[in-house]
C-alpha cells in the first residue's frame, strides 16, 4: 500500500482543488464584448428579452461588456438585414421569433434567417388581448359581438405585419366568423407604441405580450379580456381564449441566431454561455417574474424547430388572410 504524508497529502489536495476550478473556468469562459441585436423598438418582446438576458449574464458572470442594440422597422426584417450584412468585430447574437419569421414571409425580404446561424430556442409567452379600464367591453364576448357587427369598426393594435400579434387577431376573427381580411389592424414598432396607443384610446383593443402590458393590467388602466395560451399564467387573474368562447390557442416563441462569419471558437463559446444561463436561479427568476415558459432548445434542437415554423408561420398566415 503506498503511504501519503500528511503534507503531502494537503499539497496534494491543493494542486488537485486548484486543477478543477481551472478546468471549471475554461468550461464557462466570460464571453468579452458580447452584442445583443433586438430587431424592434425598446419596450417590445424581443428588446425585453435582450434586456433580459443582459441582467442575467452579468449577474452569473457569464459575459461582460455587453451592449444591446435595438433596430425596428419591417417586422424585424430591417434589423436582421444590418445584423446579416453589418461586419462584426465582436461575438454578436440576434433575437428572433415568431414574428421575424412572418415579417420575412410578409416583406417578402431578401434577406432571411437561413443566412443566419440558429444557437437555442430560449422561452414562449402567450399573448394577452386588452381594452382601456373606460371601454364599453367588459369580456371577450362583447368583443365578438362589436367584431361581427362592425369588423372595421373595431381597430387592433399590434406588433408588425405578419407577425405574432397580427395572427392571433386574424385567427381570431376567423373563430367568431368575421372575414379576417375585413379586420382593422394597425401596426405598431414594439410593445411600447401598442401600448401607449390603447391607453391614448387611439385603438379599441391592444394586443401584445404579457409582460409588456402586465404593469397596466395590475395598475388598473386596462382591462385583461384573455390570454393566448391554452393555460393561464399563474398569478393572474385572466381566462384564456378558449375559455372566453373564442376557439384559439397559440403561444409565441423566442430564440438566439448568431451571424454567419461567426468564429467557431466564439460559436462554441456563446452556446455554452446560453446553455449555462438557462439553468442559473437567475434565469429562471427571471421566467417565474415575467410569466415565460420554459422552451429551451440547444442548436441541434432549435435548427430543425425553425425550419418547421417556417412552414407551419406560411400556413397560420395564409389562414388569417394576411397572406394570399
Amino acid at each position: 500500500m503506498t503511504s501519503i504524508h500528511r503534507r503531502s497529502f494537503s499539497k496534494f489536495m491543493a494542486v488537485t482543488a486548484a486543477a478543477i476550478m481551472l478546468g471549471a473556468g475554461a468550461a464557462q469562459a466570460e464571453v468579452k464584448g458580447l452584442e445583443i441585436m433586438a430587431p424592434s423598438g425598446p419596450g417590445s418582446g424581443y428588446d425585453q428579452l435582450a434586456r433580459a438576458i443582459q441582467t442575467v449574464l452579468q449577474d452569473e458572470k457569464l459575459a461582460s461588456g455587453i451592449q444591446v442594440q435595438n433596430v425596428a422597422g419591417g417586422g424585424g426584417t430591417v434589423g436582421l438585414s444590418q445584423y446579416v450584412t453589418g461586419k462584426k468585430r465582436n461575438p454578436t447574437i440576434m433575437i428572433v421569433g415568431f414574428a421575424l419569421v412572418g415579417g420575412v414571409l410578409t416583406t417578402k425580404s431578401a434577406i432571411t434567417l437561413d443566412q443566419t446561424t440558429p444557437v437555442a430556442r430560449l422561452m414562449g409567452e402567450s399573448d394577452v388581448i386588452v381594452v382601456p379600464a373606460n371601454s364599453d367591453i367588459k369580456t371577450m364576448a362583447d368583443l365578438v359581438a362589436k367584431l361581427k357587427a362592425n369588423p372595421g369598426g373595431v381597430s387592433w393594435a399590434g406588433g408588425s405585419i405578419g407577425g405574432f400579434d397580427h395572427v392571433l387577431v386574424g385567427l381570431i376573427g376567423k373563430a367568431a366568423g368575421v372575414d379576417p381580411t375585413k379586420i382593422n389592424y394597425v401596426v405598431h414598432a414594439g410593445g411600447g407604441e401598442v401600448m401607449a396607443s390603447t391607453l391614448g384610446g387611439h385603438a379599441t383593443v391592444g394586443v401584445s405580450g404579457v409582460e409588456e402590458f402586465r404593469p397596466q393590467i395590475e395598475a388598473g388602466q386596462v382591462r385583461a379580456l384573455a390570454i393566448s395560451a391554452d393555460k393561464r399564467i399563474p398569478g393572474l387573474d385572466v381566462p384564456t381564449l378558449k375559455e372566453a368562447g373564442v376557439d384559439v390557442s397559440l403561444v409565441n416563441w423566442r430564440g438566439i441566431m448568431t451571424h454567419p462569419e461567426t468564429r467557431e471558437a466564439d460559436k462554441k463559446a456563446i452556446s455554452e454561455m446560453l446553455a449555462t444561463m438557462v439553468k442559473s436561479p437567475s434565469w429562471k427568476a427571471a421566467l417565474e417574474k415575467r410569466g415565460w415558459i420554459d422552451t429551451y432548445q440547444p442548436a441541434a434542437e432549435f435548427g430543425p424547430f425553425l425550419k418547421q415554423q417556417q412552414t407551419q408561420i406560411e400556413g397560420a398566415l395564409k389562414e388569417a388572410g394576411i397572406l394570399k
